[in-house]
């Protein structure tokens, strides 16, 4: 029997180490975030997410035709089977988008060329169709919801463009296009979150892509993984529509004990690096399209609790008035972070079917002391 005491593991298994990766790297003290060791500044400020997606699933960032080959195999695995088109249509108009994203893409599994097959080349394979497909899926289900046609992507367009096209029917302005690309990018991979822990704890039983990517799915939905930036926004959609005071409504909610979404991270002791960019890109496309006041109340919110409070915005709370001016609803955020995430979430199911072993941890019992008795029920 064990029992409580100094050596008790932390409770959510804070700092425990639970597997070896090659994928991403995280320095929390330094504020450090490299995925296959490039640091997250030169990426978001160089890179696109189609190259960042090869460099999670082949180890290397890709030469030119390396690169071209996966936009072109990205654009030629941007089709739903008819039965899931249907599927979208027949789902309750007032689901969760996030829960139908669950839901399809348990079922894509059903219309995988490679759905038998567990092995390397197939779970690439499996990565680039269900990296294509995601996306469609999230676009797709919100216009059909809103009793729109669904509009076919451009296969000459990034993946990024790709996206904002199907959702909205229009072609992104650039800077339209390099935010969110840059959001893809920043949201790609995170080491061991809880949803891509959900995904390698699946995909450990030695089950297939698409039940790893729906563990996850299932993982990212809460808010205090996923749903984060849902919470942050609502936050300063309530501000807005009183015409309040950021600074004194964040305060009313620290006297209330209220937990303030966006802000402080289990692994970083400084700045999220992802915080960085999206704040720079809040700020960008707020003033090119003539909605600064979301990003001036994240400012002085972020000033407060980072003066006051010692904490610093991580990687929701500018996302959240990021994907509002880009245009996109408060329940599609989410499953917009699947949609990049799906990139990470395939590179470690990849990597753990190619050198497997069960994860199984075991449990400190610190329940009654053994043996209890067993009491009959007439003398209870």
């Amino acid at each position: 029997m064990s029992s409580l005491s100094a050596t008790h593991p932390p409770k959510g298994l804070e700092g425990i180490v639970a597997t070896t990766s090659r994928i991403c790297y995280i320095d929390g003290d330094r504020g450090i975030l490299a995925y296959r060791g490039i640091d997250i500044h030169e990426l978001a400020d160089h890179s696109t997410f189609e190259e960042v997606c090869y460099l999670l699933w082949f180890g290397k960032l890709p030469s030119r035709s390396e690169l071209q080959d996966l936009r072109s195999r990205l654009a030629k695995e941007r089709t739903l089977d008819p039965a899931i088109l249907d599927f979208l249509r027949k789902a309750p108009k007032n689901a969760l988008p996030m829960d139908v994203l669950r839901t399809a893409v348990s079922a894509l599994s059903f219309y995988d060329a490679d759905e038998k097959a567990n092995d390397h080349d197939a779970n690439v394979r499996k990565a680039v169709r269900l990296t294509s497909q995601m996306a469609m899926i999230v676009a797709a289900y919100d216009r059909i919801r809103k009793g729109q046609q669904v509009v076919e992507p451009n296969p000459s367009l990034s993946h990024a463009a790709n996206f904002l096209l199907m959702l909205t029917g229009e072609k992104p302005s650039p800077t339209a296009e390099r935010a969110f690309d840059i959001a893809l990018i920043l949201h790609a991979d995170h080491e061991l979150n809880a949803s891509t822990f959900a995904a390698r704890v699946t995909a450990a039983t030695l089950s297939d892509m698409h039940s790893a990517s729906t563990s996850a799915i299932g993982a990212l939905k809460g808010p205090l993984h996923g749903g984060a930036n849902e919470a942050a926004f609502r936050i300063l959609e309530t501000i807005a529509k009183a015409g309040a005071d950021p600074v004194d409504h964040v305060r009313g909610m620290l006297a209330q004990k209220k937990k303030i979404p966006g802000f402080g991270h289990r692994v970083y002791h400084t700045e999220d690096p992802r915080a960085t960019h999206l704040r720079q890109m809040s700020r960008e496309l707020g003033a090119s399209s003539g909605q600064e006041q979301w990003f001036e109340m994240s400012r002085r919110i972020e000033q407060l609790l980072n003066t006051e409070k010692k904490l610093n915005a991580n990687v929701d709370f500018y996302s959240a008035s990021t994907y509002h001016v880009l245009g996109i609803d408060l329940d599609l955020f989410t499953p917009i972070f699947a949609v990049s995430r799906i990139s990470g979430w395939a590179a470690h199911v990849i990597e753990q079917l190619d050198d497997n072993r069960l994860i199984r941890p075991r449990a400190d019992y610190i329940g009654p002391a053994y043996p209890q008795k067993y009491v009959p029920i007439d003398r209870r």
